[in-house]
C-alpha cells in the first residue's frame, strides 16, 4: 500500500509516518522504481501501535523504548510493566503540576472583581511570579497529597 493507503489504515497522517521513519520508529519504507514508498501490514500494525503510544503520553523516546519492547518476543514483562508504572508516576506528577496551575489560577479569578476598574488582581498576580510560584507550589503538594489518599 502506499503512504496514503497507510495513513489512512493506522490514523497516522502521511507526515508523521515519513517523521517517524526519520526517527527510526519505523523502518524505512521499500520504495517502487518510481520512487514510492510502499508498506505492508507490519507497518500499519507498528503504526498503530505508535499511535496508541502517543495517545497515553509517552514521548517518541519512550516509545522507540516501546516498540523495541514490544518487537522483541524474549522480553520478560516485567520490564514493559516497570517502564509503564515509572510513566505512570511521570503522568501523576504533570496531572499534580496542572492542579496546582488551576488552584492558583482560580485563587486569581477569586480576587479579582471583573468589573469596570482598571486594577486587575489577575494581571499584578502574574507580574509578582513569585508570589504566585509559591500559592502553586503549596498547591501542588495539597493537589499531590490528595492523589495519595486512599478512598475510605
Amino acid at each position: 500500500m502506499n503512504i496514503g493507503q497507510a495513513a489512512s489504515a493506522s490514523g497516522v497522517s502521511a507526515k508523521m509516518i515519513r517523521h517517524y521513519e526519520e526517527l527510526g520508529l519505523l523502518p524505512a519504507a521499500r520504495r517502487t522504481e518510481s520512487g514510492y514508498r510502499q508498506y505492508e501490514q507490519n507497518d500499519v500494525h507498528t503504526l498503530r501501535f505508535i499511535r496508541h503510544s502517543r495517545a497515553l503520553g509517552f514521548s517518541l523516546t519512550e516509545i522507540a523504548e516501546l516498540v523495541s519492547l514490544w518487537q522483541n518476543r524474549s522480553r520478560p514483562s516485567r520490564q514493559v510493566k516497570a517502564f509503564a508504572e515509572a510513566h505512570i508516576k511521570e503522568l501523576e506528577q504533570k496531572a499534580a503540576e496542572l492542579l496546582a496551575m488551576k488552584s492558583a489560577l482560580e485563587h486569581l479569578v477569586h480576587c479579582c472583581h471583573g468589573d469596570d476598574r482598571p486594577e486587575c488582581p489577575i494581571l499584578d498576580g502574574l507580574a509578582g511570579a513569585d508570589t504566585l510560584s509559591s500559592a502553586a507550589s503549596a498547591s501542588q503538594r495539597r493537589a499531590v497529597r490528595g492523589a495519595h489518599r486512599v478512598p475510605g
